[in-house]
């Protein structure tokens, strides 16, 4: 097992630049954002964060609400109608680097349409590292220039690739992650939570922390997960992995011609499911206007029945 399994700050970087998809029509522009009331979300109580003096702040990018410099872990319920509940739960990590989370397009309406399909979703809002206490110094940050440098491919000519990162601490993350897992344990019957059935879906460096919580996690049993849009390296494979399902578009920075993770879950005797599209860039959540990513949450709820984490064991019962 990969012990200590870390996710490189290269993510971070090319979310800055990537965290939504360049070409929809959106503005690009760092607006700031009042924090938006958030009623049902539930403190996790596992600490701050270190060497952070700026408190919480959002704003808003692409359309879509954002917050960083969290220093206080959440989880926010989002329950099925009763009538439609399965019992099965899903844990939701939004993408950002780390440095951020885009909680509108890769938390919340992830969750919302999760319940819809009869699954209790809940968000993690999980700690993250510091970015400047100002907006100005935020957005000047974001932009700075970066010098990729040239290396050479497999036909002999020279390609920008970024400079070999430096890994990151995702102990905050992993803490998160686990009291996240725990409390849906603890409020199962209240929640009407199958305790056997509750996965996990990130995205970008969500996506990360799933597969960081996958791989190092001792106390998350998690019976399924979905890296969306994350890294594509190869990893050691636990053996009581869980089933994997897996999305990334070819034209996203993360992909590069990589398949070394589905790989080792395939070696593994993992059952995972792959889904290369021909397009959606990185960032795009439940999908932008006129790609062929757009229909990848059909193909992951019929997954899931397929599977018997959903509809498809509640037949059975």
């Amino acid at each position: 097992m990969l012990n200590n399994f870390k996710i490189p700050l290269k993510l971070a970087i090319f979310l800055v630049f990537f965290g939504k998809c360049p070409m929809i029509a959106q503005d690009g522009t760092i607006y700031p954002l009042e924090a938006p009331k958030e009623p049902k979300a539930i403190p996790l109580k596992t600490g701050g964060v270190e060497n952070q003096p700026a408190k919480e702040s959002w704003f808003k990018q692409w359309g879509d609400p954002m917050a960083r410099n969290i220093t206080q872990a959440t989880l926010t319920p989002f329950l099925p109608d009763t009538d439609k509940a399965n019992g099965a739960a899903v844990i939701v990590a939004p993408g950002g680097g780390f440095r951020w989370l885009s909680l509108g397009n890769e938390g919340w309406e992830v969750a919302e349409v999760l319940a819809k399909e009869g699954y209790a979703a809940f968000v993690l809002k999980y700690r993250l590292h510091p970015t400047p206490e100002s907006l100005d110094d935020f957005t000047a940050w974001m932009n700075r220039p970066r010098t990729p440098e040239p290396t050479e491919n497999s036909n002999g000519n020279k390609e920008e690739t970024p400079v070999p990162p430096r890994q990151m601490d995702l102990s905050n993350q992993l803490e998160d992650a686990e009291a996240a897992y725990a409390m849906i344990i603890e409020r199962a019957k209240e929640w009407g939570v199958d305790t056997k059935r509750i996965g996990m879906i990130g995205f970008s460096a969500g996506a990360g922390l799933t597969m960081h919580s996958t791989l190092n996690s001792k106390s998350m049993k998690l019976a399924f997960i979905g890296p969306i849009y994350g890294g594509m390296g190869p990893v050691e494979v636990p053996n009581n992995a869980p089933p994997m399902f897996n999305v990334i578009a070819s034209d996203d920075f993360l992909f590069r011609g990589q398949f070394g993770i589905i790989d080792s879950w395939y070696k593994a005797g993992i059952p995972v499911e792959f889904h290369l599209y021909q397009n959606g860039g990185h960032g795009f959540g439940l999908g932008n206007p006129n790609r062929t990513s757009n229909r990848w949450f059909d193909a992951f709820v019929h997954w899931l029945d397929v599977n018997g984490f959903g509809k498809e064991v509640m037949a059975k019962q």
